[in-house]
């Protein structure tokens, strides 16, 4: 591994930082689409019902 002298605690942790910050913007993106997906698929059949 590399040698990251005196600061390995500080690097590994915001190295830590960054991909736990990743994951919740992955786990936000993806609970949101799913979220748009329910609304527009009630929107649809909503305007279905009203077109018959």
């Amino acid at each position: 591994m590399i040698e990251l002298g005196q600061h390995a605690a500080f690097i590994l942790w915001s190295y830590a930082g960054v991909a736990l910050a990743i994951a919740g913007l992955i786990t936000w993106t993806v609970t949101s689409a799913r979220r748009t997906d329910r609304r527009l698929a009630e929107l649809d059949r909503l305007r279905e019902r009203t077109r018959t």
